[in-house]
């Protein structure tokens, strides 16, 4: 004898998707809890519920959350990056170009400020995080020194020590964006471009 099943104990049916989908979905679903929870408190189950996708396929993209949040990072990352490169690849007025990537710069952190600054706070007391937070400040320092000695080449720069000024400047701005924007209240975000945008003018170019 058939056995009659309610609508309402029906399973929920999971929308098919993408392995690339999937991976975006989850990666939003742990910047979106990282804006109201510290890193430690984190958990597989709760990204997930997040989700429409079940707990089980969350590791076929991840190994574990630690992994998760590399790829947090590697998220932003490249926003951040696609933002800096106005200045690291542009041609022509140095401090225009500068203030042109201060400005997608700070429009990126003003969208994921506090996950940015959860992260920076994990980096206290997790090792993996640490690494991947550490790693990505690296790579801007990387890349700023190297075009900070394209300048000096170029003549729009004077002598100075590239890598140390390129450590200064990055930290600097990874400190006051994450204090500035990373939490309630936030800073204006004109002045926010307008006070790193002297700071790296004057430094580099000399311009009032």
């Amino acid at each position: 004898m058939p056995v009659n099943v309610h609508r309402g104990s029906e399973p929920r049916r999971r929308r098919r998707r993408t392995p690339e989908i999937a991976e975006q979905e989850i990666i939003a679903a742990a910047e979106a809890l990282l804006r109201e929870r510290p890193f430690r408190e984190l958990t597989v189950d709760d990204v997930m519920r997040r989700t429409e996708l079940s707990r089980p396929s969350f590791y076929v993209h991840f190994r574990d959350r630690h992994h998760l949040v590399l790829r947090v990072v590697e998220h932003i990352g490249s926003e951040l990056f696609t933002m800096a490169d106005r200045w690291y690849t542009g041609e022509g007025d140095g401090p225009a170009l500068a203030r042109e990537a201060t400005e997608g710069l700070v429009a990126v952190f003003a969208e994921h400020g506090p996950v940015l600054r959860a992260l920076a706070d994990a980096a206290a007391d997790d090792p993996d995080v640490e690494r991947a937070y550490e790693q990505l400040v690296q790579s801007f320092v990387d890349v700023t020194a190297q075009h900070i000695d394209a300048e000096i080449a170029a003549g729009r720069v004077l002598p100075l020590d590239a890598a140390e000024t390129a450590t200064a400047l990055v930290w600097m701005n990874e400190r006051y964006l994450t204090l500035s924007l990373g939490r309630e209240p936030t800073t204006e975000r004109a002045l926010v471009v307008e006070t790193l945008h002297t700071i790296w003018a004057r430094t580099l170019y000399g311009a009032s």
